[in-house]
């Protein structure tokens, strides 16, 4: 991504100058970047169409899912990493998704938050590592709940 800010013409970030960024700035860019990892692993993972792969996405990355894998994945992060979560989950939006509520929303914003400062500090490994273990606690979450219930989870 840096090769694609430096052939624009303009100057890459360095960690403090990323640091200073608005969390909102961070969370616009996690929230791409964390989509497009979600599709991509449904892409490889499951053979569906893509009105089934885009239903199915949004089970990952509505607020609700990104309010409960934060907070699931909460000990897999660094202080540095929850203070930037948390940073994004304070940060006043003047939105709020009619289908979230707000402490949801303001998680999932903080997650994406984390999702962008990583992605513009290159730490593509981390950012890697923290979504595979919200994917793995999201459908673990899924199936204890087909077993409470006896019907199907929420991520089949």
């Amino acid at each position: 991504m840096n090769q694609f800010i430096v052939e624009m013409g303009q100057d890459t970030l360095d960690e403090q100058a990323v640091k200073m960024l608005n969390p909102l700035k961070l969370a616009f860019l996690g929230d791409a970047i964390y989509e497009a990892y979600i599709r991509t692993y449904l892409v490889n993972e499951v053979v569906l169409t893509p009105h089934e792969m885009s239903k199915r996405a949004v089970k990952y990355v509505k607020a609700s899912a990104q309010a409960s894998l934060v907070n699931g994945i909460r000990a897999l992060l660094t202080e540095e990493e929850w203070i930037i979560v948390k940073r994004g989950r304070n940060q006043k939006s003047s939105t709020v998704p009619k289908n979230a509520l707000l402490i949801d929303y303001k998680y999932a914003t903080g997650f994406e938050a984390l999702i962008g400062y990583l992605h513009l500090t290159q730490n593509e490994s981390r950012i890697i590592e923290i979504i595979k273990a919200g994917i793995r606690y999201l459908e673990t979450e899924a199936k204890s709940e087909t077993g409470a219930h006896g019907r199907g989870g929420n991520f089949e």
